[in-house]
């Protein structure tokens, strides 16, 4: 299994006399561990099917954008716009049933594609506001669809 990591580093801001300013001092920065699961097309991309990927933060969001950092394979799964979340034939929900909540413009994958957090749907979680704990699986799905 290959191992990817996100690192950013903070740096406290200085005075003149170069102490480090204790308002701006922070705590060791958050870091979380998941397995990630790629299927089809972000398979493919990634070159691989399997990662164990740990990145500062606790949220899908902070996931995704190291990920995606990591990865080029934002294209694949995030539409940045609400024209490229559907595709021609879907029929149009005004008001989702029951739970279901539509995530927001530029937070919606792209036809097919799904992110889910164990086995979970993110649209069905907090969307990408969604917290992931050390051990959580992340899979990121975009399938080969084949027309007959």
């Amino acid at each position: 299994m290959e191992t990817g990591t996100a690192e950013r580093t903070e740096t406290g801001a200085t005075g003149e006399t170069g102490a480090t300013d204790a308002a701006s001092e922070t705590a060791e920065a958050v870091t979380t561990t998941v397995e990630v699961k790629l299927t089809g097309h972000v398979r493919s991309a990634a070159d691989t099917h399997q990662v164990e990927f740990t990145f500062e933060g606790e949220t899908l969001r902070a996931f995704l954008d190291a990920f995606f950092a990591a990865y080029d394979v934002r294209d694949l799964v995030i539409a940045e716009r609400e024209a490229d979340a559907t595709t021609r034939g879907w029929a149009r929900v005004e008001r989702p049933p029951g739970t279901w909540r539509k995530n927001p413009e530029g937070e919606q994958t792209r036809p097919y594609a799904r992110v889910l957090v164990n086995g979970v749907f993110n649209e069905n979680l907090d969307g990408f506001d969604t917290r992931l704990e050390d051990g959580d699986r992340v899979a990121l799905m975009k399938p080969f669809l084949f027309c007959l």
